[in-house]
């Protein structure tokens, strides 16, 4: 069973609207920087979450690959085109309520994102897309697979840049002083 048209359509509607309301918020289109790059490894960089790729990518995948079992699971009568649909409806709200003025100050608060401004249109975008292509490939993926890729971007993003969804998630919930440290590279 495919995905089709309409809702394809549908869900480029929601990506749309979402756009819309980004540029409403007043976000910037790209980095302020004024260059587009494919892919920022630096996270602590001004450039961090405002080019087509960086660290982060890797969670919006998870969220794909999240929101595709979470279908599976409560919406399996239904068609896989409306629970992809619904999955970009939940991932675009994310992606306006991060850049919102309060969820903005909490990640400063929080975490040790100290500079956080906020995604660019272009990343907010880009993190939809890779919402989507997580979703595609858990599709396709047996579930053990799809678990293994999750654990994997997990623990190599731990590893790499010390952060991760589960620590960004946690942070933003119940911020932990000795987290924070470590993830400052502080020693605690």
């Amino acid at each position: 069973m495919g995905i089709g048209r309409r809702y394809w359509f549908a869900s480029a509607v929601v990506l749309a609207l979402a756009i819309v309301i980004l540029i409403a918020m007043d976000r910037p289109p790209i980095c302020t920087c004024g260059t587009v790059k494919l892919w920022e490894g630096s996270v602590n960089s001004e450039g961090n979450s405002q080019h087509i790729a960086d660290w982060y990518s890797f969670s919006h995948v998870i969220h794909g690959f999240i929101f595709y079992a979470l279908g599976w699971w409560l919406l399996r009568s239904r068609p896989l085109g409306l629970r992809l649909t619904l999955a970009i409806v939940f991932e675009m709200a994310w992606e306006i309520a991060e850049n919102s003025p309060a969820v903005i100050d909490r990640y400063r608060a929080a975490t040790c994102a100290v500079g956080y401004s906020g995604d660019s249109i272009l990343n907010s975008t880009s993190d939809g897309l890779m919402m989507i292509a997580g979703f595609l490939l858990a599709r396709r993926l047996p579930w053990q697979v799809t678990l293994a890729l999750a654990v994997a971007f997990e623990l190599f993003t731990l590893w790499t840049i010390r952060d991760n969804l589960t620590l960004n998630v946690l942070m933003l919930v119940a911020p932990i002083d000795a987290i924070r440290e470590w993830q400052a590279g502080l020693p605690s």
